[in-house]
């Protein structure tokens, strides 16, 4: 029996880190045991993952399964939407120029700032009087 071609690639935003396998077929989703649409019901987050395909042209010509872990429902979908670009590269190298150009190859770097003594948030300090 011939062994599938599986296109693999890992993604990262915020604190969220997604693992994504590709195979060629019939273009079905499972994202942590689920549906694309269970898993992501807002509609902008499903757009922001299925973006790298559609540049691709290769909706409906790959099964994507992803494990997410971490973060929140933003950082998921564009550690998915990261994982999936690179996946799609490692399957046609010919890709890379477009997927770049979208900016679906880069890591988005910013993270949550960290809470500083003596201030109540990041930035926010507590309130000052004169007298």
């Amino acid at each position: 029996m011939a062994e599938q071609a599986t296109y693999q690639g890992t993604g990262k935003r915020k604190t969220s880190v997604a693992r994504v396998i590709l195979r060629p077929g019939d273009g079905s989703w499972w994202i942590n045991g689920r549906s694309l649409e269970d898993y992501f019901p807002r509609l902008v987050h499903r757009f922001q993952v299925q973006a790298p395909l559609k540049v691709a042209g290769a909706e409906g010509s790959y099964d994507v399964r992803i494990r997410l872990h971490g973060g929140g429902p933003s950082g998921q979908a564009g550690a998915a939407r990261h994982g999936i670009a690179r996946a799609l590269v490692e399957a046609d190298p010919e890709l890379r120029v477009p997927l770049k150009r979208e900016g679906f190859l880069a890591r988005d770097a910013r993270m949550v700032e960290r809470k500083k003594a003596g201030l109540k948030k990041a930035r926010k300090a507590p309130q000052w009087a004169k007298r």
